[in-house]
């Protein structure tokens, strides 16, 4: 007797409208999160990205599945615009500037809270950001130490310790108007990284490890 054959089943694509949606929750909760903190409730995120209450439960159960989604969002866009830095040829320095002010942009520093919470920080989604993230980033650094450029005692924990405090929003809304600030701010820390360095930087370097144990 003949042992048919299974028949495997096809598992359907989300649709493109479906799709969008999703990222448009994705933009606005990011948004949201950098304004309000990630305690926003959900109908106001659902508000902004142009969606019902029930598509934003319906791709995110729980604060904690949306969380980690803009988490793992900000990381991902960190590395694309890394990736979009080291394709190009020219000064590794500026290339690294362009990288720290775009950082800026994307408000990394509001990732801090959001990691400190008690979310599953070893997901895979986030684990495989995060790496990717950190190897760029490190990639990005390197270019320019070998060109002579970035002084040799500074540190990927350096750059994103200052970079996470510089990009932090303040808290309360008397303080939104400091922003206007953070790219002259960041032009400071930015020359304060070029070699030859004018001084001894007091300490050591904080590594990869110990920024993650201090998230944990």
């Amino acid at each position: 007797m003949e042992t048919a054959t299974p028949v495997k089943r096809r598992v359907p694509r989300p649709r493109a409208d479906a799709l969008r949606n999703r990222e448009r929750i994705v933009a606005a909760a990011v948004e949201m999160f950098v304004e309000f903190g990630q305690e926003v409730p959900f109908d106001e995120i659902a508000r902004r990205a142009g969606v019902g209450n029930a598509t934003v439960y319906r791709n995110f159960p729980d604060r904690e599945a949306l969380t980690r989604e803009v988490v793992c969002s900000v990381m991902d866009r960190m590395s694309e615009r890394i990736e979009t830095a080291l394709a190009e040829d020219g000064d590794a320095f500026e290339a690294l500037s362009r990288f720290v002010h775009a950082s800026a942009e994307d408000r990394i520093g509001a990732l801090c809270p959001m990691l400190s919470e008690s979310f599953d920080k070893n997901h895979p989604d986030l684990l495989a950001a995060r790496d990717r993230a950190t190897e760029r980033t490190e990639e990005l650094m390197e270019r320019a130490r070998a060109a002579g450029q970035l002084r040799p005692d500074v540190e990927f924990g350096d750059l994103m310790t200052a970079l996470t405090q510089l990009t932090r929003p303040l808290p309360g809304t008397a303080c939104q108007g400091m922003d206007r600030f953070v790219h002259r701010h960041l032009q400071l820390f930015l020359d304060g990284l070029r070699a030859p360095a004018r001084s001894v930087l007091p300490g050591v370097a904080a590594s990869v490890e110990e920024l993650r144990r201090a998230v944990s």
